[in-house]
């Protein structure tokens, strides 16, 4: 966690250094604020130092413990808990893929299609909630 500390304070420092390079360079060039880039870059170092903040925060929280990443004598197990199971065969997450896909294209071009892509996600949960109770893999 030190080390993720570290790299989200120079990232600040350095987007720092380019919002002041980049507005210097508008001003020099244009003779003006670009205000758009000027402020996103500015929001870029607002957002890296706020989480090495937090971060630096949670390490206090944490007594200074490290994480199994940054130990040495650390095993691949001791790093994250089981998820839960996952099916490498199963077609329901390409479907719940498939329903935002067809609502964001409906919004844009076709409004017809909003209730296919309703449709099509409460089909979609419903088959992935229940994959294992029906077919091949009912327990």
């Amino acid at each position: 966690m030190k080390s993720q500390i570290g790299i989200w304070w120079l990232l600040t420092v350095f987007f720092l250094v380019c919002a002041v390079v980049y507005t210097g360079w508008n001003v020099l060039s244009l003779g003006h604020v670009e205000w758009i880039g000027t402020i996103v870059l500015l929001f870029s170092v607002f957002m890296s130092g706020m989480i090495g903040f937090f971060s630096a925060r949670m390490l206090k929280a944490q007594k200074g413990v490290d994480l199994p990443e940054d130990r040495l004598d650390a095993n691949i197990d001791d790093g994250d808990p089981e998820l839960g199971e996952f099916s490498p065969w199963s077609w329901w997450p390409l479907v719940l893929a498939a329903a935002p896909a067809v609502g964001m294209i409906s919004l844009a071009t076709a409004h017809f299609l909003l209730p296919v892509a309703a449709g099509l996600l409460v089909v979609g949960l419903v088959g992935w909630v229940y994959e294992y109770y029906r077919g091949n893999f009912a327990r």
